[in-house]
């Protein structure tokens, strides 16, 4: 069997990798690169896992990296929810061995408590009125809410992890090459970096897209609670007026019809709405799927993610 290294780096200072020496494991999935508490001035330390694919040691090449959040899920089975991954690193790699994609790094970015806070789109949020806002993390409400982190976490990914990341590996840097993907929250917030900065992100993949905002489950499931739609809505605007036209990137949403998937059909269909406005077409500019029967969950996402991958990575311009 092949040997996979797991390198486990320091980052001493915002944007500044200190290699430590290599701990071998065994597998031929490729190189993992390690990154405990990266530090941030804009939001708290954590950890990055950088994934290098099968031959990048053997070549000078350079490559398109696709920087995707909720890293804790992305590849061990031991620190993701419910002890299922995602196994993105498999799929990518069955995939750059079928030749359906181009070989490229992932970087999985750890969440925290934070999480919502920082996934949250905070145009959108800070558009709320004030009840609206108190109540979008549960219930009782939070009186006045709490400050949205999102623009932080975007001056994160784009002043310091991604000059960090260009500087360590062998990276394609322009925008046409970066690429961005998540799930639930992480969708919103892969959409609302794109809007906020196209001029660094060429295309973005958004999973089960929870587009009401909220994480107060009281809300969300009550049918005659009409504030995740005007939470939405809220959203909706803004990407009407700052999402790039079509050419500009590339899109891919998808959701399935169980448990909170359940849920964001006619907030999806709104989004196509917006996007046949701004151009889009479907297969070119923008991807848009339905999975019948699939759930909100690691495994549901692990069994589609090679739909995105294809798309962003067949044809990427690198």
């Amino acid at each position: 069997m092949a040997v996979r290294r797991r390198v486990v780096l320091k980052a001493a200072v915002a944007c500044t990798v200190a290699a430590a020496a290599p701990v071998l494991a065994q597998s031929g999935d490729g190189t993992f690169v390690t990154l405990d508490a990266f530090p941030s001035t804009h939001v708290a330390a954590r950890k990055v896992m950088v994934w290098l694919p099968p031959g990048y040691d053997g070549t000078t090449q350079r490559y398109p990296v696709l920087y995707m959040h909720d890293g804790q899920n992305l590849f061990e089975a031991s620190t993701a929810i419910g002890g299922q991954a995602w196994e993105v690193h498999k799929v990518l790699a069955a995939l750059i061995a079928a030749g359906a994609a181009r070989p490229a790094i992932i970087v999985g970015i750890w969440s925290n408590r934070d999480r919502a806070r920082e996934y949250a789109p905070a145009v959108a949020v800070e558009r709320l009125a004030p009840d609206l806002r108190a109540s979008l993390l549960g219930d009782p409400p939070i009186p006045g809410g709490l400050p949205p982190l999102s623009d932080q976490y975007l001056r994160f990914l784009v002043e310091e992890l991604k000059p960090a990341i260009d500087s360590r590996f062998r990276t394609r840097k322009e925008r046409a090459a970066t690429f961005i993907l998540g799930s639930s929250m992480g969708g919103l917030v892969s959409l609302y970096a794109v809007a906020r900065h196209p001029e660094v992100f060429g295309g973005a993949a958004c999973l089960s897209t929870h587009w009401p905002l909220t994480t107060n489950f009281n809300m969300l499931f009550d049918q005659n609670d009409m504030r995740p739609v005007r939470i939405a809505s809220a959203w909706f605007d803004w990407l009407g007026k700052a999402l790039p036209r079509a050419g500009a990137v590339k899109l891919y949403f998808d959701h399935g019809d169980s448990t909170l998937d359940a849920l964001y059909g006619p907030y999806q269909q709104q989004m196509d709405a917006i996007l046949r406005a701004k151009g889009y077409r479907q297969g070119i500019d923008v991807i848009t799927k339905v999975y019948p029967g699939a759930d909100h969950s690691e495994a549901a996402w692990r069994s589609r993610v090679d739909i995105p991958l294809r798309f962003l990575l067949l044809n990427s311009g690198v």
